[in-house]
């Protein structure tokens, strides 16, 4: 009688591809058209001319996060299928030299070099190709590359993002618009890094810490240089 038991853990990195995409994407646009508005608005422009920007930056970052995510994971895809590619070759025409390799993998991870040669010859008989992509490659079926799904993650997180501080524009006062974004904004930031963090299983304040900070040194620098720029201007 099998004396194994069934032990589910539940663990983060199944999300690692969408969720680098999707809190790259809500962090990019939180920050990206923020600084804009703030920026823009430090030039002293009208609340119109504000909104008009504000909007074509949510439209163009969306496409801009899209198209670089599918592009960037397309091309590790591309990668990974020309490894898989080589190493399906190898396996049929040099199948004894990958499997010294297999066992010199696991003998470097601590296997004992006998039970190593016992162990590749039975993972190889069981799934050759798949052995050799997680175990010498590195790939697998959770970090293996999803284009599409990034590039949908970081477009809709992307849009989400952006509209928090575009939706401020509207209603506050002129007098207070950059500080409204501003801390409207960084309270976005907050919860995103903490929201990141826990879906990501990692503590919670570096997160926030992080995504705030430099949220806020994006703002700032933005709104010095348009206010530089809309006094020259003036």
């Amino acid at each position: 009688m099998s004396r194994l038991h069934v032990h589910n853990e539940a663990h983060a990195t199944s999300r690692i591809g969408w969720l680098r995409a999707a809190v790259m994407g809500a962090n990019d646009g939180i920050v990206s058209t923020a600084s804009l508005i703030v920026g823009v608005a430090a030039a002293e422009s009208s609340k119109s001319g504000i909104l008009v920007a504000g909007v074509a930056a949510l439209i163009a970052g969306a496409m801009s996060m899209a198209a670089g995510e599918y592009v960037s994971v397309s091309s590790q895809s591309d990668t990974e299928n020309a490894d898989l590619s080589r190493e399906r070759r190898e396996l049929a025409e040099q199948p004894d030299a990958e499997l010294d390799e297999l066992t010199r993998t696991y003998v470097e991870r601590g296997v004992a070099e006998d039970l190593a040669r016992t162990v590749a010859k039975q993972m190889t008989e069981h799934d050759a190709l798949g052995t050799h992509a997680r175990d010498e490659l590195g790939i697998s079926e959770i970090t293996t590359a999803r284009p599409l799904q990034a590039a949908a993650a970081s477009a809709l997180t992307f849009t989400i993002g952006a509209a928090a501080p575009l939706l401020v524009v509207p209603v506050a006062p002129a007098s207070m618009l950059i500080p409204a974004v501003a801390v409207v904004s960084i309270v976005c930031l907050a919860v995103l890094g903490a929201l990141g963090a826990k879906a990501g299983g990692a503590p919670l304040m570096p997160a926030v810490v992080r995504v705030s900070v430099w949220g806020a040194i994006a703002m700032g620098v933005t709104a010095a240089v348009g206010s530089a720029f809309g006094a020259v201007v003036g």
